[in-house]
């Protein structure tokens, strides 16, 4: 879907071009994007006086669009400029709001519409327009930025200055950018809305985490066909029940905890199996297998990994496993999921040999290499497919960061695969799935009051 779809600055250039070359004009163009984003800020200022910040480029022309229209609407419009446009579009435009600018001192309306710089901005912004900046957002309540606010770099969400404001609402031009997913950026831009301008979708283009669709069981479905998801127990058995109680909520119709000692204390709606876990993972039913939550690093840990790379039909590795796990032991073709939280994508990004870049490119790279679906968690969530497809998850509640969710992501992740799911779609799925379920256990929730409320967030995608 294109208005899912995440571009480059690069990529954005190319997507409008197409645009214009099938004949629609520069000047066009920012009329329909201005003028989407004008009539966000009108309903935003709700008949306030509004401050637009112009500048050089065609950023700087949208503003004046902004200001044409909002005048036209009634609104008190003031336009500070501390630069003269530079673009034939962003003259036209001034040309067109055929205003005076005013001394940046003498704007005190109460809505800072910021148009001074957009995506093409990668160095660092200039002092004064920092502080420039930074005074008209102290006398301004309310604070919109039109595409990016300025100072943010489009392609990575750097901060490209020292005390720069944080926006109420930021209008996304045609496509979302990096940046508006990205940290530490993300952090100052407050509501984010995307005001679509004709941009057709772009080959190879990131993509945004949204709400997936998932379709109930069939009247012919039964608890094999729905998914038969197993669990292997590790030496600290509340990771893997964790896993299990997410999992059961997420789809599957049934969930097995695998390689159970004797003595597991597991709830009744949850078979243990006490066999070996060789012969439990030759069950041809198993349509995936969970390994990681729970699993130790002793020997015999790595037993039970080298069992599950060698007997799954799909597998999801979590945790211990990803410390456990080199290169070698990746059998060519078979379906994975990956889990790693920084630390465990630090030691897989050494033990594939993959350093430099951003955490973008080496969780790309990491794909790539390994042949696995990189589910890279953290406040900047990250799902990187071999082929070269690559997701961002949008902002999940921070109150996740709390021991045990990641088991249960990792439980939603294996079910999603266990009903069919390739892997990167299931780690997307889990994704989104993970941060409802986040909001609506509400703040300081435990992990198994998390778990217990995927199943509110699978009925919001049925």
């Amino acid at each position: 879907m294109s208005a899912a779809q995440i571009l480059t600055a690069a990529q954005m250039r190319a997507a409008e071009e197409a645009l214009f070359d099938a004949g629609t004009s520069v000047g066009e163009l920012m009329e329909i994007a201005a003028g989407g984003a004008a009539e966000w800020v009108r309903r935003a200022a709700a008949g306030r006086a509004v401050t637009v910040l112009c500048g050089p480029g065609n950023n700087g022309g949208d503003g004046y669009v902004i200001a044409r229209r909002l005048r036209e609407a009634g609104n008190a419009v003031t336009v500070v400029a501390p630069l003269t446009p530079t673009t034939a579009a962003a003259q036209e435009a001034r040309q067109r709001w055929g205003g005076a600018p005013s001394a940046p001192e003498a704007a005190r309306g109460e809505v800072l519409v910021d148009c001074l710089f957009g995506s093409g901005l990668t160095r660092p912004l200039a002092g004064d327009h920092a502080r420039l900046i930074a005074g008209l957002a102290a006398r301004h309540r309310l604070k919109i930025a039109i595409d990016l606010p300025s100072g943010i770099a489009s392609d990575s969400g750097a901060v490209l200055a020292e005390g720069l404001p944080c926006f109420d609402l930021t209008l996304a031009l045609g496509a979302w950018k990096f940046a508006h997913w990205s940290l530490p950026g993300r952090a100052l831009m407050g509501e984010k809305r995307l005001v679509p301008i004709g941009i057709a979708p772009v080959a190879g283009a990131a993509r945004l985490v949204t709400c997936p669709r998932i379709a109930a069981p069939g009247l012919e479905a039964n608890k094999y066909s729905r998914g038969l998801l197993g669990i292997v127990v590790g030496a600290m058995q509340g990771a893997s029940l964790l896993a299990a109680a997410a999992a059961q909520r997420a789809g599957a119709g049934y969930v097995k905890l695998l390689g159970a000692p004797p003595g597991l204390a597991a709830p009744p709606d949850l078979v243990a199996d006490h066999a070996p876990l060789g012969a439990a993972l030759a069950d041809p039913r198993l349509a995936a297998v969970l390994i990681g939550p729970g699993l130790g690093r002793d020997e015999a840990a790595r037993a039970a990994l080298t069992a599950a790379l060698g007997g799954a039909r799909a597998l999801v590795l979590d945790a211990d496993a990803l410390m456990l796990l080199t290169p070698d032991q990746l059998p060519a073709g078979l379906p994975l999921i990956a889990t790693p939280h920084a630390g465990e994508l630090a030691a897989l990004l050494a033990a594939f040999g993959i350093s430099g870049g951003d955490r973008r490119a080496q969780v790309l790279a990491l794909a790539r290499a390994s042949g696995m679906v990189v589910l890279a968690k953290g406040p900047d969530t990250l799902i990187a497919a071999p082929d070269g497809r690559l997701a961002l998850a949008p902002p999940a509640p921070s109150w996740l960061s709390v021991a045990g969710s990641g088991d249960v992501l990792a439980g939603i992740a294996a079910s999603r695969m266990a009903c069919g799911a390739d892997p990167f779609t299931a780690a997307c799925e889990a994704v989104w799935l993970h941060g409802a379920a986040a909001r609506a256990a509400g703040p300081a929730f435990t992990p198994a009051a998390l778990a217990a409320q995927v199943s509110h967030a699978l009925a919001a995608c049925l």
